[in-house]
């Protein structure tokens, strides 16, 4: 498939799980893949024939230099996916101010960061492609709806959603489309992480809280990396050309009871 052939693509936290899998599969699509996290991942980039970029998105002047860089190693940016994310699963009452900062520093601000700073090179790209240009901001199922043990993660989730509606209608006439993807839980660490901490909570075996939350989902069981990737890479393409300010939900149907 050679979809995004020619396309230049920037995925951050593409070190593991959603992110690592949308690198992989954007590549495969045809695209250049940009693949940043706090560590180059440069066995990745290889990988993939693409470019390793470290990269911290909670910092403005790391963000200007990743879109500086993106022009002068591949020739611009048509793709942005905004991936890098933290999971935060405790009361309110236990929560530090700390952690909120922390969380939302990487959840929203880095989103808030790449969107402000991939716009103008995205808009420079965007008449090339029948579909325009695009963002993909990774939220959640949390971002639509609440969790008694994660609602600072809701909040940051919940940013990222609007976020994603009200920028899609301001660079809508740049011919850029911006959408979020709202995934279940996934096999990955983030999920292994969040069944840990559920079972922490609940005095269950990290088995039997596997169990109880694989059947929230009516499908039966946790989602891969690779079905949100493909939500990733249908967004990025001119398949989703009449799309902007939407929300992809892939959570084998947690969210439709």
């Amino acid at each position: 498939m050679t979809e995004l052939q020619g396309r230049v693509a920037l995925v951050t936290g593409a070190s593991r799980g959603i992110g690592l899998a949308s690198a992989r599969a954007l590549a495969a699509a045809g695209a250049r893949v940009i693949v940043s996290d706090l560590q180059a991942p440069e066995d990745l980039a290889k990988e993939l024939g693409g470019i390793a970029l470290r990269q911290d998105v909670t910092s403005e002047s790391e963000w200007v230099d990743a879109i500086a860089f993106a022009k002068a190693e591949a020739g611009g940016l048509d793709i942005l996916v905004n991936n890098a994310g933290l999971f935060l699963a405790k009361p309110v009452t236990e929560t530090t101010l700390d952690e909120w900062r922390t969380l939302h520093a990487v959840n929203v601000e880095g989103v808030f960061l790449g969107c402000k700073h991939a716009i103008p090179a995205l808009a420079e790209r965007s008449a090339k492609w029948s579909g325009g240009t695009s963002i993909i901001n990774l939220s959640s199922v949390a971002g639509i709806m609440g969790s008694g043990l994660a609602s600072c993660y809701n909040a940051s989730k919940g940013a990222v959603r609007l976020f994603t509606k009200g920028v899609a209608l301001e660079v809508a006439s740049l011919k850029i489309r911006v959408n979020s993807v709202h995934p279940g839980i996934i096999e990955t660490d983030m999920g292994n992480d969040l069944v840990h901490r559920f079972s922490e909570r609940s005095g269950a075996g990290d088995n039997e809280t596997r169990v109880a939350l694989s059947q929230l989902h009516p499908l039966g069981h946790f989602g891969t990396a690779a079905n949100v990737a493909d939500a990733v890479t249908f967004l990025a393409s001119d398949r989703a050309a009449f799309m902007t300010g939407s929300e992809l939900v892939v959570d084998g149907g947690f969210t439709a009871q």
